[in-house]
């Protein structure tokens, strides 16, 4: 059963509860956790608190520990905290636990008396891994294509309308992804059909990005399902990114690496630009890691060990979705790792819990949800690898 909100001794509250308790606020911290879905969530709320002319900042806690230290650090005499995601703080928490964060504060944004953003919720949910459409989506999606706010066209679904921004996206993996370094005859298309491509352009250029994803020597077979994301996009002509699952793309990049761009991003702040290119620098240095990474199998995990610099959150989902022949994948830096199994059922307690069971081992500090997990360490990654084997 989903909650909506909930204090720390786990209390169910319903988003008319928070929407008074927020309403009423003479000021709201919000502390999202970093991930793309969480970044849209926070975005949602904030907007409509503007619409009720209530004053609010926000600060994006990277694990459990960092959102608790946020907001304990707000007096509640002064003003109210929302911590979206996990924490141990005495705040009000919106972490539902069957439906993305974004579509949650859809609903809570609406009970504000606001007019939330469909499209920003839709690329939340995205973000979260749900599917456009389906179970809790759908009233965005209806919502979206009744105010003509998404259109569905073939293609590949990206934040920008230049097909050559292929080789960033983290929907797919290939032989054309930036710094895998390969040939690629998509790259040549990409250059030739430019910008106004009509849709049988779209389609063609969309059949030979999922074959050159599927059939790369690496790819595994969970590479033909995952696929699908990147393409057929809802494009969105009225925003400032080009579809749904394209500014999905570039919120979950700049979390990982410039979560305050990502942030404005949400906020509907004039950052398109700056966070698109956020977006690129953020998934050419993942692509370029998976390509480069050395790799280990485990009974349930594969691993990836890559440099320090590279975004470990998305590494970890290229690699569950692109490469990785085990349910769960771990890219591992040298003091920061990063998790994502197919589903829930996976591990006991998710992966959430599998990076906590595995950090009062190792040291550090943790995050996660049912199939995503960070962690920051303090041991050599080879006891760190041991300690999550023995976690799952």
């Amino acid at each position: 059963m989903s909650h909506t909100g909930r204090t720390t001794d786990g209390d169910a509250r319903s988003a008319s509860d928070i929407a008074a308790d927020l309403a009423s606020a003479p000021f709201v911290h919000l502390v999202p956790r970093a991930d793309g879905d969480s970044l849209a969530a926070a975005g949602l709320v904030a907007r409509a608190l503007v619409d009720d002319g209530t004053p609010f900042q926000v600060s994006v806690g990277r694990t459990v520990a960092e959102r608790t230290g946020r907001a304990e650090s707000v007096d509640d005499r002064d003003g109210r905290t929302l911590v979206v995601g996990d924490s141990d703080a005495d705040a009000v928490h919106l972490d539902p636990d069957d439906e993305p964060a974004s579509v949650a504060a859809w609903r809570l944004a609406n009970d504000l008396g606001g007019a939330p953003d469909a499209v920003l919720a839709l690329a939340g949910a995205v973000a979260a891994g749900a599917t456009p459409g389906a179970g809790a989506t759908e009233r965005l999606v209806d919502a979206a294509e009744t105010t003509g706010r998404v259109v569905r066209r073939p293609g590949v679904a990206l934040p920008t309308d230049d097909p050559t921004d292929v080789a960033h996206s983290t929907w797919l993996h290939g032989p054309f992804s930036a710094g895998v370094d390969e040939t690629s005859a998509l790259t040549d298309v990409a250059d030739d059909i430019g910008s106004d491509a009509d849709d049988s352009a779209r389609r063609r250029f969309a059949s030979l990005a999922a074959v050159e994803t599927v059939t790369d020597d690496d790819a595994t077979d969970r590479a033909g399902i995952a696929v699908e994301r990147g393409l057929r996009p809802y494009a969105t002509p009225d925003s400032a990114t080009a579809s749904v699952a394209g500014l999905a793309d570039v919120l979950s990049c700049a979390a990982a690496s410039e979560p305050g761009t990502g942030i404005a991003l949400a906020l509907g702040h004039d950052v398109a630009d700056a966070a698109v290119a956020t977006w690129r620098d953020t998934a050419a240095r993942a692509h370029e890691a998976l390509s480069e990474a050395t790799t280990g199998r485990y009974d349930g995990l594969f691993v990836a060990r890559v440099d320090d610099d590279a975004p470990a959150p998305v590494v970890a989902r290229l690699l569950r979705d692109f490469r990785s022949p085990e349910p769960v994948a771990l890219a591992l830096a040298d003091d920061a790792a990063a998790a994502a199994a197919v589903d829930d059922a996976t591990v006991d307690g998710g992966v959430a819990g599998a990076m906590a069971r595995t950090v009062t081992h190792t040291g550090g500090a943790y995050d996660g949800t049912a199939t995503t997990g960070f962690a920051t360490y303090e041991c050599e990654t080879k006891e760190f690898i041991h300690a999550f084997r023995e976690a799952l």
